[in-house]
C-alpha cells in the first residue's frame, strides 16, 4: 500500500576512501585521518570489497606495543595479538566484509547494522564491486522529511484507506515528525491498525490520536 520506501542507494555516499590489500599500516592511519573516517573498505584486484579495516583493527598494535601478555591473555586475545603484528591492510582487515546491496531498504540495513554493531556498511553490486558506503547518519536522513509531505502520505496511504469519507471525518496533522489524527470514525477498532501503518511511513517519529465514534442521534 505504501509508496516505494527509500533504499540504500538513495542515501549512500558515493565517494568512498579505500585501500588495497597491500596498503601499509601508516598509509591506513593517514587515510583515516585525512578522510575523517573510522573504517576503510579493502579492495581486491578487480575492485571487489574483500574486507574492512577499522580503528579497532589498528588499536592492538598500540595496546601490545610494550607489553608481554601472559599465556591466558595470549589464548583469549589470539586474534588481537595477530593484528598487533600485522603491517598491511590484508593482514589487518576483517574478512569477509559485511556489506549491503544498493536496493536494501533503510529498515533492513538498520537492522543489519544493529545486529552486527557496526557504524557503516560498504554498498556493493552483485559482483561484490564497491558502489558506495552507507552510515548510521545516512539512515537517519529520512527523519528530515518535510512535515506536510509526510502528512500527505498519511492522508493518501492510511486515512483514505481505513477511514474513507463520507462515513468518517479525520484530520491529519504532522508537526516535527509526530502525526496526529483527530476527528470521528465509525470503527475505533481500526485505530491500532492506523497506528501501525502511520508509523511505517518513513520519517514518522510518533503517532497520536484524538479519534472517537460520531454521536448517535436519539
Amino acid at each position: 500500500m505504501h509508496g516505494t520506501p527509500h533504499v540504500v542507494s538513495d542515501v549512500m555516499t558515493h565517494a568512498v576512501a579505500t585501500v588495497g590489500r597491500s596498503a601499509p599500516f601508516k598509509e591506513i592511519v593517514r587515510t583515516m585521518q585525512e578522510r575523517k573516517v573510522s573504517a576503510l573498505p579493502v579492495l581486491g584486484g578487480k575492485g571487489q570489497v574483500v574486507g574492512v579495516v577499522s580503528e579497532a583493527d589498528l588499536l592492538p598494535k598500540e595496546e601490545f606495543r610494550d607489553s608481554d601478555p601472559d599465556r591466558y591473555t595470549q589464548l583469549r586475545r589470539l586474534s588481537d595479538l595477530a593484528k598487533a603484528g600485522a603491517v598491511t591492510a590484508g593482514e589487518l582487515m576483517t574478512s569477509p566484509a559485511l556489506t549491503a546491496p544498493p536496493d536494501a531498504t533503510l529498515a533492513q540495513t538498520a537492522r543489519t547494522m544493529a545486529r552486527a554493531r557496526v557504524k557503516r556498511l560498504p554498498v556493493v553490486d552483485e559482483t561484490g564491486a564497491l558502489l558506495g558506503i552507507v552510515s548510521r547518519a545516512d539512515l537517519l536522513k529520512v527523519f528530515l522529511r518535510d512535515d506536510e509531505e509526510m502528512a500527505e502520505e498519511v492522508r493518501r496511504e492510511v486515512v483514505s484507506y481505513l477511514f474513507p469519507t463520507p462515513s468518517s471525518s479525520v484530520r491529519t496533522e504532522v508537526r516535527d515528525g509526530v502525526v496526529k489524527l483527530s476527528g470521528h470514525i465509525r470503527d475505533t477498532s481500526l485505530v491500532p491498525v492506523a497506528a501501525r501503518l502511520a508509523r511505517a511511513v518513513e520519517g514518522v517519529v510518533d503517532v497520536e490520536f484524538d479519534l472517537s465514534e460520531p454521536e448517535r442521534s436519539s
